[in-house]
């Protein structure tokens, strides 16, 4: 069965509708489509594939769930983007006892260094390479909260810098996908508690030894690719982190 950007070979061992997610999210991975952008309808991925257009709502359900795509009533189907105030703070979890939970940033710095490997490890990158470090502060009403310590593959992140980052108003995975094309999907997260050490303390102004909440990130784009390696030291005294479990 012929398709536009690939071909069903049958008997297989995944259902159609599974093999044509997979060509969509080829097709989302090549930048066919882009962030915040609309794909086509049903029937015209219904025609396009050569199959239903139930196999193709039901791929198109699944990667909704997924949060690849967002429907909207009565305009489509869009590929899922973090600059939508619905979707930004997806990956943020900490929020506060009370209050909304809205937070502002303090970027620290900017820099441009050599990956050790430990960080070229989990960004499956060899040690050495360039990478993107950045270091900022998260506030609530002016204290800080969160301190975050970003590492990103420099080959993906040419051109990011401190000017770039205190001029884009929107969350940085927002900007990342807009200017860079690096659209984060998913991730997985080790949380431990720690004490402060003396530069944490300093940051996040509470005594030395505090309890913090340690988030360790790692983000994936399609093909599970690792493109972010974000480590972050929570202050929770009053604030706490939320995860919802399906």
């Amino acid at each position: 069965m012929g398709v536009g950007t690939g071909t069903i070979v049958g008997p297989s061992f995944s259902p159609l509708y599974a093999q044509i997610k997979g060509l969509l999210i080829a097709s989302l991975q090549a930048g066919e489509w882009k962030a915040g952008e609309a794909i086509p309808s049903e029937l015209d991925l219904a025609a396009r594939f050569g199959v239903s257009q139930g196999t193709v709502r039901k791929a198109i359900d699944e990667m909704a769930a997924d949060n690849l795509l967002v429907r909207r009533q009565g305009k489509g189907t869009f590929v899922a983007t973090h600059a939508e105030q619905k979707v930004q703070y997806r990956f943020l979890r900490l929020m506060p006892d009370e209050g909304s939970g809205s937070l502002e940033r303090q970027l620290l710095d900017c820099r441009r260094l050599r990956a050790p490997a430990s960080v070229a490890r989990q960004l499956q990158m060899r040690a050495g390479d360039q990478m993107v470090e950045v270091r900022r502060l998260l506030k609530a009403e002016g204290k800080p909260v969160v301190l975050d310590d970003i590492c990103l593959p420099g080959d993906l992140f040419k051109g990011l810098t401190t000017e770039r980052l205190n001029q884009y108003r929107g969350p940085f995975y927002g900007l990342f996908e807009a200017e860079f094309g690096v659209h984060m999907i998913r991730a997985q997260e080790k949380i431990r508690a720690l004490p402060a050490d003396a530069e944490a303390a300093r940051l996040l102004q509470v005594p030395v030894g505090t309890p913090l909440l340690s988030v360790e990130r790692l983000s994936f784009t399609y093909g599970d690719k690792p493109v972010e390696l974000r480590r972050g030291l929570y202050h929770t005294a009053s604030h706490f982190y939320r995860n919802e479990l399906n």
